[in-house]
């Protein structure tokens, strides 16, 4: 008799590296790039009012959210389609839209999730470099194939916080097949207080190959809420709503949701602080003799490149905070290996921070 033997996975998902989050265990959590201010309160009382309710299932179409996020941004309610963080809705699409032989695109320091989705659907993920930590539209053009099926771009971009204009972005999409879906993921475009930005959504409503993806993880601080929509056209969101779960997403969710829309007034106090923050911390790490990337999001790269005296670990550097209760992200896993992210906290958290580094460098 032949041994037994153990179910085998289909070839290519033994070559995932999983996703790693950012570390939770510490006092300053800086590694995630979660609001600094906490959700807004009205989000918490919505949640709270579900605690009676969670023996019932939930909206499976997410209706009262989807027009809440319709009124807020302006948008087709019957186009958005809801999921469990927008890490979902960027699986669904590679498995709607990509397969084995196929190639998924996307910039050199992108965000993880995208060559993760496209493995574990048999597809290919193909990076494009950057230029000065940048998106390159020239060098994502340059490398579509008849193969192409998706190209995913992060704008903000995920850990370097730079971006593409919204003129950049209309010429990356002038210059791709009709055939081969442009997904912009704006996580991080609450933050974004330059006038020569777009999230995406005219885009979506000039074109039938644009999808824009959004989160409640960020700005409006439902991390653990798994809460993210996507701005697609009709034929995209049909799509969408075939292959998802018939309830992916949590009446909490869906109700914090809601209310977090309907506080502007929070939402604006985190954006400002963030503006303040963010410029604060920049200008006293570049006092320390540290590389700070411009970055329009609620975090920032720092690099220890070029540092005298053995300091130019940025390892050495994570473990040193992290000994302080401090955690940062490593970004070996981006190809940056010199680098550290470092989330915008509060104004306290954010002053231990140059603290610590100071006296890591110094030391």
């Amino acid at each position: 008799m032949s041994s037994p033997t153990a179910p085998v996975p289909r070839p290519g998902i033994l070559d995932i590296a999983p996703y790693i989050g950012g570390e939770a265990a510490g006092s300053i959590r800086l590694a995630s790039n979660e609001g600094a201010l906490g959700p807004s309160p009205k989000a918490m009382e919505a949640y709270a009012r579900l605690a009676g309710q969670i023996h019932r299932y939930p909206d499976g179409g997410s209706t009262e959210l989807r027009h809440a996020l319709a009124r807020r941004f302006g948008l087709d309610a019957e186009r958005i389609v809801c999921g469990a963080g927008s890490d979902e809705l960027i699986g669904l699409l590679c498995r709607a839209y990509a397969g084995p032989g196929d190639e998924v695109l996307y910039s050199a320091h992108g965000f993880l999730m995208y060559p993760i989705a496209a493995k574990s659907v048999g597809a290919t993920p193909v990076a494009a470099p950057e230029t000065n930590l940048t998106t390159d539209v020239d060098a994502l053009l340059a490398r579509v194939t008849p193969r192409t099926k998706i190209v995913f771009v992060a704008n903000p971009n995920n850990p370097t916080g730079s971006f593409l204009t919204t003129e950049e972005m209309a010429r990356l999409h002038a210059g791709l097949p009709a055939n081969v879906l442009l997904v912009i993921d704006a996580a991080y475009a609450e933050y974004v207080t330059r006038n020569d930005y777009g999230a995406g959504a005219e885009l979506v409503d000039r074109f039938p190959n644009v999808v824009m993806t959004r989160t409640f993880s960020k700005i409006f601080a439902l991390g653990s809420m798994r809460l993210g929509w996507a701005y697609c056209p009709a034929g995209v969101a049909d799509i969408l709503n075939r292959v998802r779960g018939p309830f992916n997403v949590s009446g909490a969710a869906q109700a914090a949701g809601v209310a977090a829309l309907e506080d502007p007034e929070f939402l604006d106090r985190s954006r400002a602080h963030n503006e303040e923050w963010r410029g604060w911390f920049v200008e006293k790490a570049q006092a320390l003799g540290l590389t700070v990337h411009p970055s329009i999001a609620n975090f920032v790269l720092v690099s220890f490149k070029g540092q005298p005296g053995g300091k130019d670990d940025a390892e050495a550097a994570r473990q040193f905070l992290k000994g302080r209760g401090i955690l940062v992200r490593q970004m070996n896993a981006y190809g940056l290996p010199d680098c550290l992210r470092i989330t915008i906290g509060t104004g306290e958290e954010m002053t231990a921070v140059v603290d610590a580094l100071d006296a890591f460098l110094k030391g």
